[in-house]
């Protein structure tokens, strides 16, 4: 957040998702005891997800469909330089904080919206969560093993993620639009679009060539690579992947293995040989790897000149890596009920100005409501009986 001061809005009864990957009754104490799979609490101030989406950001309870919660939330439109929310299209409007309200309350505010598909056109009013978008954007059919194998999609949300760099972007030009004229404006992000800049390969191709694309898997679309795969390791569902450009990278990963056979082999001899035959090399390369640590291999073959790249796990990014460590991308954060835990940080490091998930990185995530308090009184001018009245009244 560059070290905005972000306030987050909830109302229990339709809450942020807080009960994805919860903390592990015992704290930290006993995931660090663990041998296996711990159970969670179920308070929703504990959620993993929770916590490291949002950590730095002050946070709310309010309902703004009740009359005195719309008044509120219009009277920290008024004192704010911008609102982000990503509601379905119209759900704003509904409560009555569309954007023309908002700017006769604060004229320079900045209202940004993200949703699936854009707040315009055919589809604007549609709902929708990042999977959606995905696979409207096309990158659902780009991912997986080459058909009649169905497509794999991306996993998680992926385009949460990826919308959440140009939504930010956005945000960050409209600010410096404002401090340059004095005046706010409407950001209507969009994940799909979003999703289709990773397309433009596939995109161009079918604009230029009119050739459709089709999935790869593993292997290379673009420049020429055998093997160039994932192959099984030592242990469940381990993975080292590696990839030869050159005869002379293949001649290396032969003598690694200890199979130099392979390289006077007709089969796999030259770079089209291997090419023509990746299957069987395929099978040959998983034969070694198998029984094998990854990592050991990662570091003979890179030592050799080969690329290749353990297939890593959360559990070996967050507690074994070496270069994520270096980097600080998990930063040690106190919360109110949940502890100290790590939280991913932003992937940048500026010297002068640092930036940090949610501002200036001083907190874990807040709990339920947990600064009312603090924006309703310091920012608005509430005194303690009047917050009281408020919270009897079902306001916040």
């Amino acid at each position: 957040a560059l070290g905005a001061e972000c306030i987050k809005v909830e109302w229990h009864a339709h809450p942020d998702t807080r009960l994805g990957a919860m903390a592990p009754v015992g704290g930290r104490d006993a995931r660090r005891a663990a041998t296996g799979p711990l159970p969670g609490v179920t308070d929703s101030d504990m959620g993993g997800q929770f916590n490291n989406k949002n950590p730095g950001k002050r946070g709310i309870s309010l309902n703004v469909r009740h009359p005195k919660g719309l008044d509120i939330a219009r009277r920290l439109v008024a004192i704010s330089d911008i609102v982000a929310e990503g509601f379905s299209p119209g759900v704003l409007e509904g409560w009555g904080l569309s954007y023309d309200t908002l700017r006769s309350v604060n004229p320079d505010i900045i209202y940004a919206q993200q949703s699936g598909m854009g707040s315009a056109g055919i589809y604007g009013r549609f709902r929708a969560v990042g999977p959606v978008a995905a696979a409207l954007a096309g990158t659902s059919e780009m991912s997986g093993l080459p058909s009649p194998a169905m497509p794999a999609g991306w996993g998680y949300s992926y385009l949460d993620w990826i919308g959440a760099y140009s939504f930010a972007t956005a945000m960050l030009a409209a600010l410096y639009r404002r401090d340059r004229t004095g005046l706010g404006q409407r950001v209507d992000a969009s994940q799909c679009e979003a999703g289709i800049f990773l397309t433009g390969v596939s995109v161009l191709d079918w604009s230029v060539n009119g050739r459709e694309f089709t999935r790869y898997g593993n292997r290379s679309p673009y420049k020429k690579a055998a093997p160039h795969g994932a192959y099984p390791t030592d242990g469940i569902d381990r993975w080292l992947t590696i990839a030869c450009f050159t005869d002379d990278e293949f001649a290396a990963t032969a003598k690694t293995a200890q199979h130099p056979e392979w390289i006077t082999d007709a089969r796999f001899a030259t770079l089209d040989a291997r090419l023509a035959n990746h299957d069987a090399l395929d099978a040959a390369i998983a034969e070694w790897t198998i029984g094998e640590n990854g990592y050991a291999l990662m570091h003979a073959l890179q030592t050799a000149g080969v690329a290749a790249g353990v297939c890593q796990t959360a559990e070996d990014r967050c507690d074994h890596d070496p270069q994520l460590a270096a980097l600080e991308w998990l930063t040690e954060v106190p919360g109110t009920k949940i502890g100290t835990w790590p939280v991913a940080d932003i992937a940048v490091k500026m010297s002068e100005t640092p930036a940090h998930a949610g501002g200036t990185l001083d907190r874990g995530a807040p709990c339920y409501g947990e600064d009312n308090e603090y924006v309703f009184g310091e920012l608005l001018g509430m005194d303690s009986r009047a917050i009281s009245e408020l919270r009897e009244e079902g306001v916040i």
